[in-house]
């Protein structure tokens, strides 16, 4: 029971990092400046990370 309330976390936490994601991306696309493009993009490489991260995870609960 464990393993699949852990699985059904772990999805939970990538749909919210995805969403995370694009509401990032469509961010990025409306502003400009380089201080924040660089802001966004930073935000964007972690969140990418984050989100590998937890597939990786998920792939090994499944």
């Amino acid at each position: 029971m464990s393993d699949t309330n852990d699985y059904s976390e772990i999805n939970g936490r990538i749909a919210a990092v995805r969403e995370e994601i694009r509401i990032v991306t469509e961010q990025a696309a409306a502003e400009s400046g380089g201080a924040v493009e660089e802001r966004l993009s930073n935000r964007l490489a972690e969140l990418e990370a984050e989100l590998e991260e937890l597939q990786k995870g998920s792939k090994g609960s499944a």
